[in-house]
């Protein structure tokens, strides 16, 4: 009997230069719940945002039919005839009534009696010093025709080499240009999370950079902290246009290889 046989193994096995031959397992498939817990994050993703502007949506509306629709008196209260509730009924008319003010505004007589009103309320200390600011920020704000946060900056803040965005607002006139000489702009810098507060900078203008990105954007960013980053869309444009250009290139190069060509394949004049 054969040696190998005695000792039960198998002729080749150990055999000197054979590699044995490896198990390809195949792919294994996510398990059900690692899909599961996919499924729960997008969820989240899509429901969080769409149930916190359901939310606020429903508070602002209810805080202001709670403090307008008590004053409708109930002839006019549509709510009075119905055995239900309109939800929303005082924003109709808080927008009602700021149409019928400003229509009235628009003529002559109501000029006329905002003039009057005007010059009762510049003989009040406190409260004209109030009226006159809100009145100026306003009508800055609300004017067509103003650039105020229209655009985002970058200015190096608290420090030189730390940037944070900003929104430019208006160019310093006045009697900052006359006591410094130089062109300042005024950017308004919001802080994190919360983008209604932040503070007033006089920067110059060559120390501001211009971004591309949209007012909105930049807001997403700040509120967000930085976690929403908007697109650069100027890169992405480049990127598409690249390959253009190089097909482009490409193709002149070709077109001087064939010149070449046809010039080398004519015959020689004798």
């Amino acid at each position: 009997m054969d040696e190998n046989e005695q000792s039960g193994e198998t002729p080749g096995d150990d055999a000197p230069g054979l590699i044995p031959a490896q198990v390809i397992q195949p792919a294994q498939k996510p398990r059900l719940i690692s899909r599961l817990r996919n499924y729960l994050f997008a969820g989240i993703i899509v429901t969080v945002p769409i149930a916190i502007t359901v939310y606020l949506t429903v508070i602002i509306v209810e805080f202001v039919d709670a403090q307008i629709v008590p004053l409708i008196p109930p002839i006019y209260n549509p709510e009075t005839y119905l055995p239900f509730s309109i939800p929303g009924l005082g924003i109709l008319v808080v927008l009602l009534v700021l149409i019928f003010v400003g229509f009235v505004a628009a003529n002559f007589f109501g000029r006329a009696l905002i003039r009057t009103g005007e010059r009762v309320i510049d003989r009040m200390p406190i409260v004209r010093t109030v009226y006159n600011a809100l009145k100026q920020i306003a009508e800055t704000v609300l004017q067509q025709s103003s650039n105020a946060f229209r655009q985002v900056v970058m200015v190096e803040y608290p420090r030189k080499g730390i940037w944070a965005l900003a929104f430019l607002t208006s160019e310093a006139v006045g009697e900052v240009r006359r006591r410094t000489g130089r062109e300042l702009i005024s950017v308004f810098l919001p802080t994190t999370p919360n983008p209604t507060s932040g503070f007033l900078l006089l920067v110059p203008k060559e120390d501001l950079i211009e971004l591309d990105m949209s007012v909105e954007e930049a807001a997403k960013m700040i509120i967000s902290a930085g976690v929403v980053i908007p697109p650069d869309w100027a890169a992405i444009e480049a990127e598409v246009e690249a390959p253009i250009q190089v097909s482009g290139l490409f193709a002149e190069r070709q077109a001087a290889r064939d010149q070449a060509d046809e010039a080398d394949g004519q015959p020689e004049p004798k």
